[in-house]
């Protein structure tokens, strides 16, 4: 669902995809007879990721972020290695991540765990190695940015709330007494991942030596985003919403704001309300170019790029009408252009923007890229995926419009020799003239004259986008026989405002769930299907529509809705993100519940008779596991198929953690398995049996 601004949630239901790989497997789904090489699970165990290079601003050198399980802790690690710019030399350099290098390439400022365990700031020269500790205690540094003099270091970090309400107890001194509750006070008071809010994200300078951390802003509000400083150091831009009470703050406002370092009062630059971020200052400290959208009453918010003076002066609209939100903001060196990506129609393209309102594609392709850097000359880095090349890093001269050029391939050693399954682009009309793009990957050997079960798999967000990009699990779910379609229906991104809003006050509803049998119907159509064996699943937002076709049909013999939204009505006071929940319908509840009950799944339990598998993180504060937990009594009660599985130790999603990234796929094919007539006993034997993946 549409990230709610104020909490930086880019996608508030989304679908996040991490890395993940299946397991040996002999026998098909259906058994028949399967290639040797297909994803494994001790592949998967293998596998890596390269990401968020930061390539040197002399053009010379990338850090990057080389990421793998370690089998032992069950937990992703990542390391920063360094090559040459022409990808030669690789090699480690430290564990840590969000490195930044100095304005003269000489260090790299990152962030690391010192001895106790607590995130620091460190500082390593990068011809010799010598490392420096910059800060020191419970710091928790994020969002680093130098100095253009190299002198200082810019960073955001939590600064613990005061209590608003205490009391005095009578307690006998060395009396072993329960702790003291939390007492809460503001409407949002804890987040995702992180559990209660302990404080506010506040702007700190430290001496790029060490030193003692200057804290420059303050108040009960967040910084948001990276800051940044101004060509001559005067200032630092970020963006935020200074208030003196949360509660009566507007979510979906912030202002691109300036500080001096030493402290001081606050600028605010933006004179329009809106939600504002991204602030980048032009190469002549002369402009700002900043992102964002005018708050609507619409639950999708379309984005622009506007430009201004220092001052805040001259303040203009520059691109807008995109498909979709710009995203990594970038001046060009000479400060007369400046570079975004752009999400559209499944695949993501670099974008060259001019002041005067013009704008187009540098790069070509069905591959989905990020920008991540760009040095003083001109060259661009990020990490590229497509869909049978998994993530990697790229590098891209931006004047040249020239291919990217790819500097790692990670996974070369255990992808070789392993057969993948092929992806199909497809668009398709449903319901109200709407064109629906979608997606269609078939096993490595998929043979026309068989039938093959079909998994259907839906994104969150809802306002998210189905993409281009490597997905492992997909991969993994054909290798154990399935195909596996996937599509953007009315609501997701990439398509313009009008399909995204198509949903708006309606969701769950009719649209989407048109759209995503339009999509099964194309995909039957197109390939051999058996149609005995459709399954559907999604998380999040995806978890939400799956909950709503088993409601709709029962063309589905079996359905894993994971981390869902089941009843809006409860959601809106348990969710993490209370005011985007509050304002998912019009009017509010209290005034006319109708909209919120007619699109809650709980309200249609009666009419579900497909086994539905429930999965939910017990840490979820998005999707809180207490919706699973309604829709599965109802179903429970009324006597249809369904497990509730809690995953341990993960918040929204049921795949951070490796080894519940492999249970996620394998109680999902158990599930189908068991639900399909005649198909159990087709379960490959032995310890490789089933399967495992990734994703949400």
């Amino acid at each position: 669902m549409t990230g709610w601004r104020r909490l930086g949630v880019a996608a508030a239901l989304a679908w996040a995809v991490a890395p993940g790989l299946g397991s040996a497997q002999t026998n098909a789904a259906d058994g028949g007879a399967r290639p040797a090489e297909t994803l494994t699970l001790d592949r998967w165990l293998d596998w890596e990721r390269a990401t968020d290079p930061r390539i040197s601003p002399n053009g010379e050198q990338i850090v990057y972020a080389r990421s793998s399980v370690d089998k032992y802790t069950d937990r992703w690690v990542t390391r920063q290695w360094i090559m040459r710019a022409d990808g030669s030399r690789p090699r480690e350099l430290v564990e840590g991540r969000d490195p930044r290098w100095s304005p003269d390439s000489t260090r790299l400022a990152y962030v690391a765990e010192d001895a106790d365990g607590n995130a620091q700031l460190f500082v390593r020269w990068v011809d010799d190695g010598a490392t420096s500790q910059i800060t020191w205690g419970r710091t928790t540094p994020q969002h680093i940015a130098w100095s253009p003099d190299g002198k200082r270091l810019a960073f955001v970090s939590e600064v613990a709330k005061k209590p608003s309400w205490t009391i005095d107890l009578p307690r006998p001194e060395g009396a072993e007494w329960t702790p003291d509750p939390a007492v809460i006070d503001t409407l949002h008071y804890r987040r995702d991942r992180q559990g209660p809010k302990t404080g506010y994200d506040h702007l700190f300078v430290v001496p790029a030596t060490g030193g003692t951390p200057r804290q420059i802003t303050e108040g009960p509000w967040d910084v948001e985003g990276r800051p940044q400083w101004r060509p001559d150091g005067s200032e630092i831009l970020f963006a935020g919403q200074p208030v003196d009470d949360p509660d009566a703050a507007d979510p979906w406002t912030a202002h691109i704001l300036a500080v001096s370092p030493d402290g001081g009062a606050v600028r605010q630059l933006t004179a329009q309300d809106g939600g504002w971020g991204s602030p980048r200052v032009s190469p002549d400290g002369q402009a700002v170019l900043y992102s964002g959208a005018v708050a609507v009453e619409t639950n999708y918010r379309p984005t622009v790029v506007r430009a201004m003076d220092i001052d805040g002066g001259n303040d203009r609209l520059v691109v807008e009408g995109l498909a979709n939100a710009p995203r990594s903001l970038m001046w060009a060196p000479d400060g007369k252009r400046f570079y975004f990506t752009l999400a559209a129609r499944g695949r993501t393209q670099i974008h060259e923007g001019r002041l005067d309102g013009g704008h187009e594609p540098v790069t070509e392709g069905m591959h989905s890229l990020t920008l991540t850097a760009i040095s003083d000359g001109g060259v661009a880095v990020g990490h590229r995926s497509a869909p049978q090349a998994t993530t990697n890093i790229y590098r891209l001269t931006l004047k040249r419009r020239a291919d990217p050029l790819m500097l790692t391939d990670v996974n070369a050693d255990i992808l070789d020799g392993v057969a993948l399954g092929t992806v199909e682009e497809f668009t398709v009309g449903s319901s109200d003239d709407a064109r629906v793009q979608g997606w269609i990957v078939t096993p490595p050997d998929y043979d026309a004259e068989r039938r093959y079960p079909l998994l259907l798999a839906i994104h969150g967000g809802p306002h998210a986008m189905y993409g281009v990009n490597f997905r492992p699990m997909f991969q993994l779910f054909t290798g154990l026989g399935y195909v596996v379609v996937y599509a953007n229906p009315r609501g997701s991104t990439g398509y313009g405002s009008d399909f995204a809003n198509a949903i708006d006050n309606r969701y769950p509803g009719r649209r989407d769930f048109d759209d995503l049998m339009a999509a099964t119907d194309a995909a039957i159509e197109r390939r051999s299907i058996d149609t005995d064996r459709m399954f559907v699943q999604g998380c999040s937002g995806g978890g939400v529509l799956t909950a709503w076709t088993v409601i709709n049909t029962d063309r589905f013999a079996a359905a894993a809705s994971r981390c869902p939204v089941i009843n809006w009505i409860s959601f809106a006071g348990t969710a993490d993100i209370a005011e985007w929940a509050y304002t998912r319908f019009r009017p509010d509840f209290f005034d006319d519940p109708t909209r919120w009950l007619d699109h809650s799944p709980i309200m249609h339990a009666d009419r579900v008779t497909t086994p539905t598998l429930l999965m939910t993180g017990v840490r979820d504060l998005r999707t809180p596991l207490a919706q699973a937990e309604e829709f599965y009594a109802a179903l429970k009660r009324r006597g249809v198929a369904t497990k509730l599985i809690p995953m341990n130790d993960e918040w929204h999603g049921t795949s951070r953690k490796p080894s519940n990234m492999l249970r996620t796929v394998l109680y999902m094919d158990k599930w189908f398995r068991e639900h399909s007539a005649g198909w159990a006993d087709a379960a490959p034997d032995g310890p490789q049996a089933g399967a495992s993946g990734a994703g949400q």
